[in-house]
């Protein structure tokens, strides 16, 4: 997917001015409450229409002032799923389901509905009114709807903002799955460094109605570090624990992680805070956390008055976090041998 835009549209005093191009399958646009995320996707559907400027996708020409062109939402074949299912309460969810496959040309129609619903996991809820789902049916039937109108773009608008967490990590293998399995890029605008480091390969920032940087899901979260009430988020993917004294005792690479939360087989995703990890110079002789590893430093990085430390372990890398004065006490250079300390119990289990 190629997107180029070049456009200005003004709402009462906020401005959105855009000049960019991104190239990818996975883009973020990443961004505060009022920054103009939604703006600027509503710009790209044709839901809303530039004061002035062009908007190519793929080398098509969708919107431009100066040639005159402006194509409909449904000419563009870009679908949105939305914070809010907005399905349409009338209808059942088949009837949902179809309702963008039923007014897509014979010729754009390359997903059948039935390999879609059995990715959706959706048949035991095909016959239900949309009012008796929970919100992540809702929204995977939403999802679903919008795939089934076989576009070329889907643009995912905070989708997963109105969920708790649980639902929020049920969600995101289903939004991932179907982009994956039908070859349809998409954007996702979401404020969650989570959420971009989870769905994003290149991630566009907005700030004030501009775009800010372009940039990657790690150093996004390297550069929000120490305003993140959470520091760097270390993701793990970690599988297959045995039980060990009433935890969890996670291979990781050539280290075992013992955690307090866990399932008894299969694959899961684990964030750590950067927070929750202490550094010692030297090897201390009785800690009460459970996983000591020992690590050579790989680099350091600022984060205002905080610096990141990347360490590897095993050729396992995760970043921890300190004070500049910490770092300076403890002589960190690239190269030095540190031990990190972590409880059991400061792994949270995503899914």
């Amino acid at each position: 997917m190629n997107l180029l835009i070049d456009a200005e549209k003004k709402q009462g005093d906020f401005l959105l001015r855009v000049n960019t191009g991104v190239s990818g399958e996975r883009i973020g646009i990443f961004g505060q409450s009022g920054s103009g995320k939604s703006t600027l996707v509503h710009l790209i559907s044709g839901l809303l229409q530039p004061d002035r400027g062009e908007i190519f996708l793929n080398d098509e020409c969708l919107f431009s002032t100066t040639k005159g062109i402006n194509l409909s939402p449904e000419r563009r074949r870009i679908a949105i799923v939305f914070q809010q299912a907005m399905l349409f309460p009338h209808l059942s969810v088949k009837a949902n389901l179809l309702y963008g496959y039923r007014r897509c040309r014979t010729e754009n129609r390359h997903i059948k509905p039935e390999t879609l619903i059995a990715l959706l996991k959706l048949q035991p809820l095909m016959q239900r009114g949309v009012n008796n789902l929970s919100g992540g049916e809702k929204q995977r039937v939403a999802l679903g709807r919008a795939v089934l109108a076989n576009p070329r773009l889907l643009l995912m608008d905070e989708p997963l903002s109105a969920l708790d967490d649980t639902l929020r990590f049920q969600i995101i293998p289903y939004l991932k799955s179907v982009s994956e399995e039908f070859a349809i890029p998409y954007l996702f605008i979401s404020h969650s460094i989570l959420e971009m480091q989870l769905m994003a390969d290149r991630i566009l920032v907005l700030k004030k109605g501009s775009i800010a940087e372009t940039t990657t899901p790690d150093q996004l979260a390297r550069n929000c570090m120490a305003h993140n009430p959470k520091g760097y988020l270390n993701l793990l993917h970690l599988a297959d624990p045995v039980l060990h004294k009433g935890l969890y005792a996670y291979p990781w690479g050539h280290n075992t992680l013992l955690i307090s939360d866990g399932e008894p087989s299969g694959t899961s995703l684990f964030e750590l805070s950067s927070r929750d990890i202490i550094l010692f110079k030297q090897h201390p002789e009785a800690i009460s956390a459970r996983n000591l590893l020992k690590c050579t430093v790989s680099e350091l990085f600022r984060s205002d008055g905080r610096v990141g430390v990347v360490l590897l372990s095993n050729g396992e890398k995760f970043v921890a976090e300190i004070v500049r004065s910490a770092a300076e006490d403890l002589n960190i250079t690239a190269g030095s041998t540190l031990f990190a300390a972590i409880k059991a119990s400061s792994f949270r289990r995503l899914g």
